[in-house]
């Protein structure tokens, strides 16, 4: 749930509450399967609803953090929301550990489905927009200038893997046909240092601080801050810390609920990527819930800010950390190797997941930077393929 809850600061004490429910579902759920009492799908959904719970809980505690670093540094409100959309990939993130310790074919398919449902949201949400007479949607000048950088790296990334995976499953099929640990250690470094130096610029350019660009039109707004009413640092590190703390506890729980979901989905008959499409819905339904309510209250910038996060975040936190993962816990015995080594295997599910991310991001690339906006026809372009390249991935891959 990349930049799930970047739209921040929930009013009043309702993550509190979430917490506390979630907590009490899980238990519920632990107790239940424990005692062997109750239908089997029962425990399954407190599980899912609980952690549901949790996550979105302790993504709220994590961003009332990044609100307080964000008034102490007095970043604008779309850089504030990037930076958020950050931490609240740390709850994502445990969760696909505990499925990649399972099934690190599942997890890494789940976050690739989680780029091209992103890119479909994104396309969605284009649609909504607020307009001019000539039917363009302006977009922040921090995505125009700094995301289509992330964009067409992203896309030609995932054009050459996808492409040296087609190649080595062509000229060395069979047990060869694998990704080895330190070809995903390489892969996720690069990614990882990618991201790193975009945040720097991100915070430098565009922060509302000392920076060459800070100051430019849409840029985001720079809020007035009253020194006396800062959250203190005690304040900040307490919410940071619960917030990791919880993000353990529901990861772990959507976790269970994602593996027992995939084989029963998988017992039906149903392929391993239509459970991956599901998670990965799953996975977006607190980015979703933050894009409407930033949206119904004209927070036009925080929604573009979960939106675009929840796109350039993906490759370059999400599916760098999951690799390093996947590779780590093959050196260590957690999840059994393949053959000559693998960590992952390369076939026509992996490759396809990889190599169809190219055009989404393509067209996000061209569609924003060309002059900033978006009109009505690269808004249906991006619903049409991104929806596609979905309807192909489930059906025929």
């Amino acid at each position: 749930m990349p930049g799930a809850m970047a739209a921040g600061g929930g009013s009043g004490k309702q993550w509190i509450w979430m917490l506390v429910g979630g907590i009490a579902a899980i238990g519920a759920a632990k107790g239940l399967h424990h005692a062997g009492a109750g239908p089997g799908w029962l425990a399954s959904a407190l599980l899912a609803v609980g952690g549901m719970a949790v996550v979105l809980g302790s993504c709220e505690s994590l961003i009332k953090c990044n609100e307080g670093v964000a008034a102490h540094l007095r970043w604008n409100t779309f850089v504030a929301g990037q930076i958020a959309g950050l931490a609240s990939n740390i709850p994502e993130v445990v969760m696909l550990g505990f499925v990649v310790a399972k099934a690190p074919r599942v997890g890494f398919i789940v976050v690739a489905f989680t780029l091209h449902f992103g890119a479909l949201l994104f396309g969605v949400y284009s649609g909504l927009l607020p307009r001019d007479e000539r039917g363009r949607a302006r977009l922040p000048e921090p995505m125009v200038k700094l995301s289509t950088d992330l964009y067409a790296c992203a896309g030609a990334v995932f054009l050459a893997t996808g492409a040296i995976m087609l190649a080595i499953d062509a000229f060395h099929p069979g047990p060869e046909a694998v990704l080895r640990a330190s070809d995903l250690y390489v892969l996720g470094g690069a990614l990882l240092f990618v991201e790193v130096v975009a945040v720097a610029r991100l915070i430098g350019r565009f922060s509302g601080r000392a920076g060459e660009d800070a100051d430019e039109p849409g840029a985001g707004e720079t809020p007035a801050v009253d020194a006396e009413a800062l959250p203190s640092v005690g304040s900040i590190v307490a919410y940071g810390l619960v917030g990791v703390a919880m993000s353990v506890v529901g990861g772990h729980a959507i976790g269970e609920f994602a593996d027992t979901l995939v084989a029963t989905l998988t017992g039906a008959g149903y392929s391993q990527m239509f459970g991956a499409l599901v998670l990965a819905v799953f996975a977006a339904a607190g980015q979703i819930a933050m894009v409407a309510t930033s949206h119904a209250k004209g927070k036009h910038d925080l929604a573009l800010a979960n939106v675009s996060a929840g796109i350039t975040q993906v490759p370059f936190v999400v599916m760098p950390i999951v690799l390093i993962q996947i590779a780590a816990f093959g050196q260590l015995g957690i999840i059994p190797t393949l053959g000559d080594g693998g960590v992952l295997p390369i076939d026509l599910e992996t490759t396809s997941v990889f190599l169809l991310a190219f055009p989404p991001l393509l067209i996000l690339w061209k569609a924003v930077e060309d002059d900033g906006t978006v009109n009505w026809v690269e808004t249906a372009t991006m619903v049409a393929v991104f929806g596609l390249t979905l309807y192909f991935l489930v059906q025929r891959a």
